[in-house]
């Protein structure tokens, strides 16, 4: 244990605390200072144990306040959570139906490219088969009637 000599209200005082903890035992103890003083200067010299009293409702004030604040700010906190969450999940659903929407245009693009495909193929088969007839029509047209 370690003791730190402390100055409250202008007089001195000898307080124990864990090793490691003197620099935030006096920190405390020059906010507390402080905030005694202060109510001291605005209230005037109304007696110690009564400006102790109003300095310790300040203090646990300032506590309760801290700690509602904490609590609402958890509160927040958890509702951003939920949000991001809820976005989260829309975002990947909405990045399946996405993905699902590209396979589908790719599985008809396919098709249509079998089908363009198919389509030169029959084509190239119309257009030989009617070059062959017409090769035939001039063949036997120029057998039938041939050139004088």
């Amino acid at each position: 244990m370690a003791n730190v000599s402390i100055k409250f209200n202008g007089k001195e005082f000898l307080l124990s605390c864990d090793d490691g903890q003197e620099e935030h035992l006096e920190e405390l103890s020059i906010n507390l200072n402080n905030k005694f003083n202060d109510l001291k200067n605005q209230l005037g010299n109304i007696g110690e144990n009564k400006l102790l009293l109003i300095t310790s409702i300040k203090i646990m004030d300032e506590y309760f306040e801290t700690k509602k604040n904490i609590f609402k700010k958890k509160e927040e906190l958890k509702d951003l959570s939920n949000k991001f969450r809820e976005l989260k999940s829309l975002v990947y659903e909405y990045k399946e139906i996405k993905e699902d929407e590209i396979k589908l245009l790719n599985e008809s693009q396919e098709k249509i490219k079998k089908e363009i495909e198919k389509n030169k193929e029959d084509y190239e088969k119309i257009i030989e088969a009617a070059t062959d007839k017409i090769e035939n029509f001039v063949e036997k047209n120029n057998l039938e009637n041939p050139i004088q």
